[in-house]
C-alpha cells in the first residue's frame, strides 16, 4: 500500500539537530514556512535492517523538469501520483544514475566522514543563507493539536518522515511500496539559481519493482554498478515543424557484443517504442528514430532505455532550458 500522505514541505531551515547512536538515528530539520508555521523534517541515516548503511547520491548542480512543477509557495503540498509532477522517483524519473550511489555510516568520530556531516554541509549552509530554500519530499505526519514537537519544541508537533526511496522494500516494510513517492532533500540556491539533491536508499531495496505496486520484482539485479548500453544522446527538439524526426543515441560501452532484441525506449509517460532487433558491437553507437509513440518534449523529459525483460537499463533526464535550441543534440 502506497504512503498515506506524499508531497513536499518546503520553507527556510531554523534549526538541525543529530541524534547521533541511538536506536533509530535521525536527522532532524526544523524548518519554517512563510506563514510560521513550523516543521519537523525526520531523515533516516541508519537502516533497521542489515546492511545498516545508507546509500546516498548528492547531485551539486540538479538540472530535472520536476523542478519546474515545484509549487511557489511554502508549507506542506500533497503530491497526487503519477509522472510529470513534482513526484520524486528513484527508477522511473532518471534523477540519477544508481551505478554513482556511495555507502556511508550514520555518525562516526571525525569529520566529514558520515552521512550526517554530509547533510550538515549543505543544510547548515542553508540555515544561515535566507536565500536557500529547502524542499523535503515524504510523507506527513500532523499537526498534533496542543502537542509539542519532540526535538524542537514548537507547537503543534507537525512534519514530514520517510525522506528516502519508498519501494522496492523488503517484505518487513512492503506495506510502504509505491510509485512515484520517493523522499529526498532538494535545496535551491535563489542567488546562484542551483539545486542541490540529496536522495537516500537502503541497501535492502530493489532497484527493479513493479510499475503499479511499487513492490521488488523477484529475482531483478540491484542497481548496476556497470552499464552495458547507454543513453549518450538525444535530439529532441530537431529543426523544423512538427512532427519532428527525434532520435536516441546509444553506446555499448561493454567489451562484448549486445543483443538488443526486445529491448525498448520509454518516454516520461512510459510510452514505448522498440529497438531495431539487432547485435550491437562492442564500443559501437545506434541511432535510434523514435516513433510516434514516444513524445520528447522541448519542455524537458526523461529517456529511459529497457532490456527484453522490461528491466530498466539506463535513464537520463533533460530540462526545458537544455533542449530549448532547434537542431543541437543533447549529450548526456
Amino acid at each position: 500500500m502506497p504512503l498515506n500522505s506524499y508531497g513536499v514541505l518546503s520553507g527556510a531551515v531554523v534549526d538541525t539537530r543529530r541524534e547521533g547512536t541511538t536506536e533509530t538515528p535521525h536527522y532532524q530539520i526544523e524548518l519554517a514556512a512563510d506563514d510560521d508555521v513550523h516543521y519537523r523534517v525526520a531523515v533516516n541515516v541508519e537502516s533497521q535492517e542489515t546492511p545498516s548503511e545508507l546509500r546516498y547520491r548528492v547531485v551539486e548542480d540538479f538540472r530535472h523538469p520536476m523542478t519546474a512543477a515545484l509549487p511557489a509557495g511554502s508549507g506542506w503540498t500533497p503530491l497526487p501520483s503519477g509522472p510529470g509532477g513534482a513526484n520524486l522517483d528513484f527508477i522511473r524519473g532518471n534523477l540519477f544514475d544508481p551505478a554513482t550511489l556511495r555507502v556511508l555510516p550514520p555518525e562516526l568520530t571525525g569529520p566529514d566522514n558520515d552521512l550526517a556531516d554530509l547533510l550538515d554541509h549543505y543544510v547548515l549552509r542553508a540555515r544561515h543563507d535566507t536565500d536557500v530554500r529547502l524542499f523535503a519530499f515524504g510523507q506527513r505526519w500532523g499537526p498534533e493539536a496542543g502537542v509539542p514537537d519532540k526535538v524542537f519544541g514548537f507547537v503543534p508537533g507537525n512534519g514530514v518522515h520517510d525522506v528516502h526511496m519508498n519501494q522496492g522494500n523488503s517484505e518487513a516494510f512492503r506495506r510502504d511500496d509505491g510509485v512515484w513517492q520517493d523522499g529526498g532533500l532538494l535545496l535551491h540556491f535563489g542567488a546562484e539559481s542551483r539545486w542541490v539533491a540529496i536522495f537516500l536508499a537502503f541497501q535492502s531495496q530493489s532497484w527493479h519493482t513493479d510499475d503499479t505496486t511499487g513492490h521488488a520484482i523477484g529475482g531483478a539485479p540491484g542497481p548496476r554498478e556497470k552499464i552495458p548500453v547507454r543513453i549518450v544522446g538525444a535530439l529532441v527538439n530537431p529543426v523544423g515543424p512538427a512532427p519532428e524526426a527525434e532520435r536516441v543515441t546509444l553506446l555499448n560501452a561493454s567489451p562484448a557484443e549486445v543483443d538488443l532484441t526486445g529491448w525498448r525506449l520509454a518516454d516520461r509517460a512510459k510510452h514505448t517504442c522498440a529497438l531495431p532487433a539487432t547485435r550491437l558491437a562492442a564500443g559501437a553507437t545506434l541511432v535510434v528514430p523514435t516513433t510516434d509513440a514516444v513524445q520528447l518534449g522541448n519542455n524537458g523529459g526523461a529517456i529511459t532505455l529497457l532490456d527484453a525483460q522490461g528491466l530498466k537499463v539506463h535513464g537520463v533526464s533533460y530540462t526545458g532550458e537544455q533542449s530549448h535550441d532547434e537542431g543541437w543534440t543533447l549529450v548526456f
